[in-house]
């Protein structure tokens, strides 16, 4: 899968419309359009556009480059699925996930440390 349909399956899993995403990251309903359905991958999310991303579907930023179809497959398997969010309800999803996703990273680093 190219970084676009990644993108396209998480907002799809979440039951996020594009415009409700788009908002969320403050582009053009089109732009976002424009990097889910990009057919030869030209066209490419901004960074700061995937780190937005990756913050409110909880995922690291790694996962939009995944090229094994299985793991992505068990990635969105293990998303968070939502139902009757609001567009408010986005930016605290995103920085719950933020935290969550450093608090991890911490406890990782605290066991290799302690390896």
């Amino acid at each position: 899968m190219k970084t676009g349909e990644v993108i396209k399956a998480y907002r799809e899993r979440m039951n996020l419309s594009q415009e409700a995403v788009a908002s969320f990251l403050g582009i053009k309903r089109e732009s976002l359009s424009y990097y889910e359905n990009n057919p030869d991958g030209r066209a490419e999310a901004p960074l700061e556009v995937l780190e937005k991303l990756a913050d409110l579907f909880g995922v690291d930023l790694a996962d939009f480059f995944e090229e094994d179809s299985n793991q992505i497959k068990a990635n969105l398997a293990f998303a968070f699925r939502a139902t009757d969010l609001q567009e408010k309800d986005l930016n605290e999803i995103a920085s719950f996930r933020r935290v969550v996703k450093n608090y991890l990273k911490i406890i990782d680093l605290e066991k290799s440390y302690d390896s």
